[in-house]
């Protein structure tokens, strides 16, 4: 097993200031690509708790249903908010939560989604 010198790893204040500037650029990344999504996407993403999170370098957007209608209408509209997202990203995933135990959670890689079957062109 390799041992990390204690030198050699970053200060707390250093590991807390990081995880500060990380949760801004979420925030950002949650304001700007809100205002770069259509009217029907914004309404989309107002029917769902939605949020940003980067995860080991990748961005993630998650959205969590709370109810079928909206999953559905979200699962729909996945190929849109992809072309979307890759406008803030190379390497990013897209994570939908249905209701409560009505189906599994999704985890769509970015390049799994063609663009072909967009949805919300405009």
């Amino acid at each position: 097993m390799n041992h990390i010198h204690p030198d050699d790893l970053p200060s707390n204040r250093t590991i807390l200031l990081s995880k500060i500037l990380i949760r801004q650029l979420e925030e950002a990344t949650k304001k700007s690509f809100f205002l770069a999504c259509n009217r029907i996407a914004r309404i989309l993403l107002a029917s769902c708790h939605w949020y940003f999170k980067i995860h080991s370098g990748v961005l993630v957007l998650i959205m969590i249903c709370p109810d079928m209608e909206s999953y559905q209408n979200i699962m729909t509209s996945i190929p849109y908010f992809t072309k979307n997202l890759r406008r803030f990203a190379n390497t990013a995933s897209i994570s939908v939560t249905p209701p409560v135990n009505l189906g599994v959670p999704w985890i769509i890689e970015i390049d799994e989604i063609g663009l072909d079957n967009d949805a919300l062109n405009t």
